[in-house]
């Protein structure tokens, strides 16, 4: 199909790194870990045709949209997908941190750690890589965001660090791949319900997520933006 608005070198060029990740032997074995969110649907489909049995991670924290489960079971299937993991948060964590679901209105960083950190760790238990669809443009703090870096012990790649929302927008334009349904409402990047409110057309995209607050990453992705990593909140 052509691709119009998009570099087809950057296409080439994503695509090869995508393959060396899921066939690096150095690197061990690497999942894709999906929030099904406003533009996952890229990645997946570029995973999807390079290995429909790749280990994908999605984590559902029980308090997203329904919009975003539904489109998570739709994704998978219409893109074959063949070993896609739903994880949830530890059930005795939850029913003692957060029994009544409202841990998000006191400590935002907690819910996170509670429903998205913790669970994650959990998961990639084995895997010697992940691979995340950050993006350089989506704030200031992922402005220098490499393809590669180290996690801990493992390598966390960003394939998509470089493309812009128009490239985004051309891929999905040129497979003609399912949006997320809350995108046309204003939604252009998608969190919890909780945490997660429409964008005006002058505003960032992620302005949506923790409102009002300096929060602007759930904690799962450490380094260099100023959040504690996870060898100093072990220590």
């Amino acid at each position: 199909m052509p691709l119009d608005g998009i570099s087809k070198a950057r296409v080439a060029d994503t695509t090869a790194a995508l393959r060396q990740a899921l066939t690096d032997d150095i690197i061990g074995p690497v999942a894709l870990v999906s929030s099904f969110g406003a533009e996952s649907v890229v990645l997946l489909h570029m995973v999807a045709q390079i290995d429909k049995a790749t280990p994908v991670i999605f984590l559902d924290t029980e308090m997203l949209f329904p919009e975003t489960l539904a489109y998570q079971r739709q994704i998978s299937e219409e893109l074959g997908l063949t070993d896609v993991r739903i994880i949830s948060p530890d059930r005795t964590e939850v029913l003692t941190e957060d029994v009544d679901g409202i841990l998000h209105l006191a400590d935002t960083d907690a819910c996170c750690d509670l429903r998205k950190t913790r669970p994650l760790e959990k998961a990639l238990q084995g895997f010697g890589g992940w691979i995340t669809g950050r993006k350089q443009f989506q704030n200031g703090q992922r402005a220098q965001l490499p393809l590669y870096e180290k996690d801990g012990a493992r390598i966390k790649i960003n394939p998509l660090a470089g493309w812009s929302a128009q490239d985004l927008k051309a891929y999905m334009d040129a497979h003609n791949l399912p949006r997320h349904p809350l995108v046309a409402q204003g939604y252009p990047s998608i969190g919890c319900m909780p945490c997660t409110t429409r964008v005006s057309a002058h505003e960032d995209p992620r302005a949506g997520r923790w409102r009002g607050t300096e929060k602007t990453e759930c904690g799962i992705h450490f380094g260099p933006n100023g959040r504690v990593t996870r060898e100093e909140r072990a220590a």
